[in-house]
């Protein structure tokens, strides 16, 4: 394919760990293809590339962009709004676009808070001065600007459209793959498709089987060895495949490993984290509430557990902001 006929791809990494940038070098081999027919075009972690050169560019002069990591800065919104205009297509590059993921666990509490802890009140914080960022500094070669920390963070689609939704955390080469298949063939699905998960709760595709045993107890993965042919569910392991939609192949189960809930909710499902509390509710043993409180109460990290992927782009969404 000559070079003026390949596809432009851009990549962006927002609030997030970076998972999914090692998630598109795991192509591997594969990557060698993507050079044949697509010209990368913006991707700061691999390209030298600026984001003068993309504001430079015709609307809708990129093909696909890849948009990894939640929106928790002014810098992660600015770069949404403009890949989007610059992209005919935008997808929601794994669960921290998705659905916000572990950055957005941060919305159980506040900017305040956050840099009062971070920067004063941590016990390895040395700051005598009491200095915390600030947007713009003064200093003798001119001004100094950082990007606005949010109060909340955001999903990619709360602040932009979205054509497509790559769930996991990260993605899987083979579900990368076929995204990247697709756009080249042209065969895209219709807007608003999640690639690479089916209907299906990650149950449907994991190897332990399900007795409707009763709890007493709830255990953190490292208090007990599981039994390899017993849902984890029925052992008082807490675990999100009832509420997870599949595709991922159940690999954190294939290693007696909880689903943690990445693919996002199973469809048709608003709230993750409350389908995954019915789901808890259906295998607590009690006779009594005062029972059912206290093995609850092994539940270490309510939020944390339910929502540990989808607290931004759940009913919740944050927790309530007080008036400044």
């Amino acid at each position: 394919m000559a070079d003026n006929k390949k596809l432009k791809l851009a990549l962006y990494w927002a609030a997030s760990c970076g998972g999914c940038e090692i998630a598109m070098v795991e192509l591997r081999k594969k990557l060698l293809i993507v050079d044949e027919v697509a010209e990368i075009v913006f991707w700061p972690v691999a390209v030298d590339a600026k984001y003068k050169d993309v504001e430079a560019m015709p609307d809708e002069h990129i093909d696909v962009c890849f948009f990894n990591g939640a929106i928790r800065t002014s810098e992660n919104e600015h770069l949404a709004h403009l890949l989007r205009k610059k992209s005919k297509v935008l997808v929601a590059f794994g669960s921290c676009a998705c659905e916000g993921c572990i950055p957005g666990l941060a919305n159980l509490h506040d900017r305040k808070s956050i840099f009062e802890y971070v920067y004063l009140e941590s016990p390895s914080v040395d700051n005598q001065f009491g200095i915390v960022p600030q947007t713009t500094c003064r200093v003798p070669e001119g001004e100094i600007t950082i990007p606005s920390f949010y109060d909340t963070v955001k999903t990619l689609a709360q602040v932009e459209d979205v054509d497509y939704y790559l769930p996991g955390c990260p993605p899987q080469d083979p579900q990368i793959w076929r995204v990247i298949e697709s756009i080249v063939s042209g065969n895209l699905p219709p807007k608003g498709r999640v690639i690479g998960a089916n209907s299906r709760a990650v149950c449907h595709e994991c190897k332990h089987e399900r007795h409707e045993k009763k709890v007493k107890k709830f255990y953190r993965i490292h208090e007990i060895i599981p039994d390899s042919t017993q849902c984890l569910f029925d052992q008082g392991i807490i675990c999100a495949g009832p509420a997870t939609q599949g595709g991922c192949g159940a690999l954190c189960t294939k290693v007696d490993m909880p689903c943690r809930g990445c693919y996002g909710a199973v469809p048709n499902v608003e709230d993750q984290g409350a389908a995954l509390l019915s789901a808890i509710a259906t295998v607590v043993d009690a006779d009594t509430e005062e029972e059912a409180r206290r093995i609850l109460d092994d539940i270490d990290d309510p939020i944390g557990t339910l929502y540990r992927f989808s607290l931004p782009n759940s009913l919740l969404h944050r927790v309530k902001l007080g008036k400044e």
